[in-house]
């Protein structure tokens, strides 16, 4: 009976954590405009700009435009900058007294872990859907040019599982880097000096290198293959399994899933540890 309730109250903990994300990020308008706001712009000024002097890679249709190559990097610079946005309030939960509150609360740690991180997924790939919906809206009226995009609903729900992973697990990074800091200034300048690079150098904007030193720092990137899975995932029929300059979707698979291991598991190291910051 008492592992019964345990349970129960470890939901219900989950429950109430993600549902007050969700809240929170609904009743601040302006961070859900410009959440889908500044990605949308970055995408059709991006595919004007670049329109005429971008090159396919070696591993894309001789047609693909820019605005369909930088397609699922704005659907991952949306994953990234939600799912990271939202462990700010770790911050802001800690300088109010909630955070001292949850975690004097009589369930594991873990939990704690989980109901935030499943917040911040919730929001980051709600916001993508919308996105990938919207960028179809965009081609029907003319703004964008046409998605080579011949998926099934198979194909689909394996495109929205695998944003869920990638948003969990870059939930779970931006948990480890807000959860030791006492400011939101600290936490807006590791994100440009860190995070948004991270984004740069994951081949959303332009293909992994085949030689220098740049490819290199692009290889050892996790986020390229995040990149890299989406992109395999959405453009299905227009990539062959063995595509030069592209990571396989096994590694891909296997890489984004063991850097997600990784951060998860700091995140509840870090939470279940002691820290003074707990006690302000």
């Amino acid at each position: 009976m008492s592992s019964t309730s345990s349970f129960s109250n470890s939901c219900l903990a989950v429950f109430s954590l993600t549902q007050r994300e969700i809240v929170r990020f609904l009743r601040q308008r302006t961070r859900v405009v410009g959440a889908l706001g500044q990605p949308v712009i970055f995408w059709i000024l991006f595919g004007a700009g670049l329109y005429g002097s971008f090159q396919p890679p070696e591993w894309a249709s001789a047609d693909m435009t820019y605005q369909e190559y930088f397609f699922p990097g704005v659907a991952v610079m949306i994953l990234l900058f939600t799912a990271i946005f939202s462990t700010i309030s770790i911050i802001e939960d800690r300088r109010e007294g909630f955070l001292q509150g949850v975690l004097v609360s009589p369930v594991p740690r873990s939990v704690i872990v989980f109901g935030k991180l499943l917040g911040g997924t919730v929001l980051a790939v709600g916001q993508a859907v919308i996105f990938l919906i919207f960028g179809f809206c965009l081609h029907g009226v003319g703004l964008a040019p046409e998605i080579h995009l011949d998926l099934t609903v198979l194909d689909w729900c394996q495109v929205l599982l695998f944003m869920c992973l990638l948003g969990m697990t870059l939930t779970a990074l931006g948990y480890v880097i807000a959860w030791p800091m006492s400011s939101t200034q600290g936490f807006h300048a590791i994100m440009s000096v860190f995070l948004l690079p991270m984004w740069l150098l994951s081949g959303a904007i332009f293909p992994v290198g085949a030689s220098g030193w740049l490819s290199w720092v692009m290889w050892l990137n996790p986020l390229t293959y995040g990149v890299a899975c989406l992109r395999r995932l959405m453009y299905a029929g227009a990539i062959s399994s063995n595509a030069v300059g592209l990571p396989t979707l096994g590694t891909s698979l296997i890489v984004t899933s063991l850097f997600g291991v990784v951060c998860l598991i700091l995140a509840t190291y870090f939470t279940a540890r002691r820290s003074s910051l707990n006690t302000r």
